[in-house]
């Protein structure tokens, strides 16, 4: 079936895009705009041309199904349609709508002529894929726009209103009411004035000192993304409409288009891209699987995870009710969502008017009785498998039947939790993290008998509340909590070792993370890890663990909230300052290890933490509790503070090589076998690590 569709009214033909969901510009779209083109300039009868989009969009651009497939460089290409446009006899006018975004505008802007309709969103957005407009768009865009305006678009890819570009040459015409009468008209309205067949390209970027302000815009942007080439490339690409004639512009676009397309940066960032759709799918969870009613919503706790929670809700406009046990609690709890909310105001986040519109939807409570009709109500209690239980079978009793029983537990199990109740079918895990109405990732667990329906309502309410959802199965900490176990076990086990705690904080920093183990801990509170460390130790009494995190925390050192952890605060500051007495604590755990302490460097820091997350992925992925590797991406992406330009830890691990991976695995194992401290086991590499490593596959086909 052709994704162009060809037809005539009167003496003007008009090709219509249709690769829905928005007319990308893959392989079969192109094939039938040069073919609709064709048959246009043969046809006698026709004096015109008009090239507009079926449904939602003009064009949002490249298809990305297209990706990484030989489809995607096939001919035609996105050039060969704008030489015959360019070469076209007859005028070609783009009547643009709704969306016109990447190729989309690129290819609006090699046509002779631009009609738009109102409220169009306009933008060339690559750069946050770690590209720049590989189609002509950063030559184009400043000679129909002012070039400061021009710059900002290409190198931060944000989107304008169509409006706020009227006086502007990028349009002709705007269309009120009926775009393509209006832009039929418009075709012969050309025709008749005998206008010619103007060319974007011919005319000139009219910036006097271009030299100046790029000297200033190349400094901003280096600082602004020390670690992303793409907005660099993009200002050079841009500034080369000042300095060289048009053709060889677009030459030097194409070096630097190809720069980043073999870049690691942009592979990481298109794989996040990616990874963030298919987070969605469920494989036995069908896109149509009926969904249930989310119309109001309870939270079980006010503490600091209840009220960032509830405020996810508020901020969707979903009426949510707090339950709380005492009435100082809930007033505690309630006053600091409101300051939350006024702070937002006050930094201009929100407009102050929506501070009580949202306070209006947070209703507080310390009964039961008030919260039995909400469709959902999630369970943010101390993380105890004693408190849940009293909670759960509490909501088994008030709850309506049809309701969704969430619990926001970080490691316990949610089929446990499940069998509280009489109906499992409706209980799920919901994960929120830590501040919730912050951070992006809410971590979905799904229970053996968690309902489809119940699975499919959670996921598109994650959307509603601006969350990307993401499933896991049931087990010790799920995905992302299991995983980070493993990661501050090596980071304990190489202070022990002889590094210190801002050695090894510093060097995955400087490797990108936002934050390092210890002054995570120490954010977070380390009463928080210690709480769930005595339960390992209970469950698994044989296991080795680094025990330094034990002391810290049984001189009350929790962290920022106690002014002292693995680092000392100042009070009213949060600046992790090295503490002489947490080095001297080290050097006598050491003695009574027997360990003499050595140099780690920071390699071996970076790849010890690194890659025990990766070897951790590979055992969940083998289980089964994460659906794909790219999922366990994603989580620590929006969750973990992982540095975007890395794409992730399994992407990580892939462009390192996995049987590089193993390798470093086993040096890490015979390593720590000649530690006396060292635990080799926890580096046995796991066993689809192993497979992949031989075969030569990555963990992200």
């Amino acid at each position: 079936m052709t994704q162009a569709h060809y037809e005539t009214q009167g003496d003007v033909a008009v090709i219509t895009m249709d690769n829905p969901p928005v007319n990308g510009l893959g392989h079969g779209l192109r094939k039938g705009i040069v073919e609709g083109l064709r048959r246009a300039l043969a046809d006698d009868s026709v004096k015109a041309i008009v090239l507009t989009g079926k449904g939602k969009a003009f064009s949002g651009g490249a298809d990305i199904r297209e990706f990484n497939t030989p489809a995607m460089s096939a001919q035609p290409g996105l050039n060969t349609v704008f030489e015959m446009i360019e070469n076209s006899t007859k005028p070609v006018v783009a009547a643009i709508h709704s969306v016109a975004m990447g190729g989309g505008l690129e290819l609006a802007l090699g046509c002779h002529f631009r009609v738009c309709a109102p409220g169009a969103q306009i933008a060339l957005p690559e750069v946050k894929l770690g590209l720049l407009p590989g189609g002509g768009g950063t030559q184009r865009l400043p000679r129909v726009l002012p070039f400061e305006l021009a710059l900002n678009m290409v190198v931060q890819g944000f989107a304008v209103p169509s409006d706020k570009l009227k006086d502007y040459k990028i349009f002709d015409a705007f269309i009120e009411g009926d775009l393509m009468a209006g832009a039929v008209d418009f075709a012969r309205k050309v025709v008749a004035e005998k206008r010619g067949l103007p060319l974007v390209r011919n005319l000139k970027v009219d910036y006097p000192d271009a030299e100046g302000y790029l000297a200033v815009a190349r400094a901003a942007v280096k600082a602004a993304s020390p670690r992303l080439p793409a907005p660099l490339n993009c200002l050079e690409a841009v500034a080369a409409s000042t300095e060289l004639p048009f053709d060889q512009g677009l030459k030097r676009e194409w070096q630097l288009f190809i720069e980043l397309m073999e870049s690691p940066e942009s592979r990481a960032l298109r794989h996040i891209f990616f990874g963030e759709r298919a987070a969605a799918k469920i494989p036995d969870v069908p896109a149509d699987t009926p969904t249930r009613e989310i119309r109001s919503a309870a939270v079980i706790g006010a503490g600091t995870m209840g009220g960032g929670i509830a405020m996810n809700f508020a901020n969707a406009g979903i009426p949510v009710t707090v339950l709380e046990m005492k009435q100082e609690a809930l007033d505690k709890g309630i006053g600091i969502i409101r300051k939350n909310y006024e702070n937002s105001a006050k930094r201009g986040r929100i407009k102050p008017e929506d501070v009580e519109k949202r306070m209006g939807l947070i209703t507080p409570t310390l009964s039961y009785d008030d919260i039995g009709n909400a469709d959902i109500v999630v369970e943010a209690v101390f993380e105890d498998m004693a408190v849940k239980e009293t909670v759960f079978r509490k909501l088994d009793e008030v709850m309506k039947q049809g309701a969704i029983l969430a619990s926001n537990t970080s490691t316990l199990d949610v089929d446990q939790i499940a069998a509280l109740t009489k109906r499992p079918q409706d209980v799920i895990g919901t994960h929120f993290f830590s501040p919730a109405n912050v951070m992006r990732l809410l971590e979905i667990v799904r229970g053996a008998k968690t309902g489809k329906d119940v699975l499919a309502t959670t996921m598109k309410l994650a959307g509603k509340i601006r969350k990307l959802g993401v499933v896991a199965g049931v087990c010790d900490g799920f995905i992302g909590n299991r995983m980070i176990n493993q990661y501050s076990r090596q980071a304990g086990y190489m202070i022990e070792e002889g590094a210190t705690p801002q050695q090894v904080d510093r060097a995955i920093e400087k490797w990108g993370f936002a934050m390092g183990p210890f002054r995570m801990g120490d954010l977070a509170g380390n009463d928080v890890g210690w709480y769930i460390r005595k339960r390992h130790y209970a469950e698994h009494p044989d296991a080795k663990f680094p025990r330094f995190a034990d002391k810290i925390c049984e001189l009350g050192r929790f962290g920022q909230k106690t002014g002292a952890g693995y680092y000392k605060y100042e009070a009213g500051k949060r600046d992790a300052i090295p503490d002489p007495l947490v080095e001297e604590m080290l050097v006598r755990h050491r003695a009574e290890l027997g360990i003499t302490p050595r140099k780690l460097s920071d390699d071996e820091i970076v790849h010890r933490l690194l890659f025990a997350l990766v070897n951790e992925g590979a055992q969940i992925l083998e289980e089964g509790i994460a659906l794909r590797a790219s999922d366990i991406d994603m989580i620590y992406l929006t969750g973990y503070g992982f540095p975007m330009h890395r794409g992730g830890p399994m992407l990580y691990a892939d462009m390192y090589g996995l049987y590089n991976v193993v390798n470093r695995i086993e040096d890490f194992a015979a390593r720590a076998a000649k530690t006396p401290n060292g635990d080799a086991d926890c580096w046995k590499p796991a066993p689809l690590l192993l497979q992949l490593a031989a075969e030569g596959k990555p963990f992200n086909a």
